[in-house]
C-alpha cells in the first residue's frame, strides 16, 4: 500500500454534518444556538463552500453528538483492514493518516477510525504567515500539546504572549485561551498536535 493520506475534503465533511443535523431533527438555527457557530458558517460548511478550523468542527461535533470518528473516519469500503482499531489499539502507518485542509492549516488526523477517544492527535501542517489571515483567535475546550517536527512555528496567544518553537521544542497550554499557529520559517511548519476535549479536572470527575 502506498504511504499517501486519505484526503477528506470540505464537501465530505459538510455532507456528514448535514446528514447528522437532519438525523437529529435540528434546523440550522438550532445547531447554531447549540454550537456557537454562526448560521451562515454552518450553511456554507454543509454546502462545502468553506473548510472549518478545529474549533468550529469540534464545536459542531459536540453539538451534534458526533465522534471525530464519525466526522473524519474513512468509509468502511476504503479503510484498510490492518489499520482498523482492534482491542483498543489503533495503528496509523506512516503517511496513511486522514487529511483535512482548511485555508491555513492541514489537519492530518491520526487514529481517525478510533471511536470515543479523549485525545485528538494530528499531524498538522501550518502554512499561515500573518495574524491578519484569521478573523479571530481559535478557542476550544480542553488542553493542547504541540511538538514541532520541522520548520519554525510561532504560537500567538490573545493575551499578548507568544512562543517560538524550533524542531524538537514542545508546548502545552489550555486551549480555551485564544491561540493562532503561524509558520515563520522558509516553508510550512510541521508538528504533532494533540488536543484534549476535556481538561484534567473534567477527566478526574468523570
Amino acid at each position: 500500500m502506498k504511504n499517501t493520506p486519505f484526503t477528506i475534503d470540505r464537501a465530505d465533511v459538510g455532507a456528514r454534518l448535514r446528514h447528522r443535523r437532519k438525523a437529529n431533527g435540528l434546523t440550522l438555527q438550532q445547531l447554531s444556538d447549540r454550537s456557537g457557530v454562526t448560521l451562515s458558517m454552518i450553511s456554507k460548511a454543509e454546502r462545502g463552500e468553506v473548510a472549518l478550523t478545529y474549533d468550529k468542527f469540534a464545536a459542531l461535533a459536540r453539538a451534534l453528538g458526533m465522534d471525530f470518528h464519525d466526522l473524519f473516519g474513512q468509509p468502511t469500503d476504503t479503510a484498510a483492514a490492518d489499520t482498523a482499531p482492534v482491542g483498543g489499539v489503533s495503528f496509523t502507518p506512516a503517511g496513511q493518516h486522514v487529511l483535512y485542509r482548511s485555508g491555513n492549516y492541514g489537519y492530518g488526523m491520526l487514529a481517525a477510525d478510533f471511536a470515543g477517544k479523549r485525545m485528538v492527535p494530528m499531524r498538522a501542517t501550518v502554512s499561515a504567515r500573518r495574524l491578519e489571515e484569521f478573523a479571530d483567535y481559535i478557542r476550544h475546550p480542553g488542553e493542547e500539546f504541540v511538538y514541532l517536527l520541522s520548520g519554525t512555528l510561532r504560537i500567538c496567544f490573545e493575551d499578548g504572549r507568544d512562543a517560538v518553537l524550533q524542531p524538537g521544542d514542545s508546548l502545552y497550554f489550555h486551549s480555551t485561551t485564544g491561540h493562532i499557529y503561524l509558520s515563520i520559517g522558509a516553508g510550512d511548519a510541521e508538528a504533532i498536535v494533540v488536543c484534549s476535549e476535556k481538561s484534567a479536572d473534567d477527566l478526574g470527575a468523570a
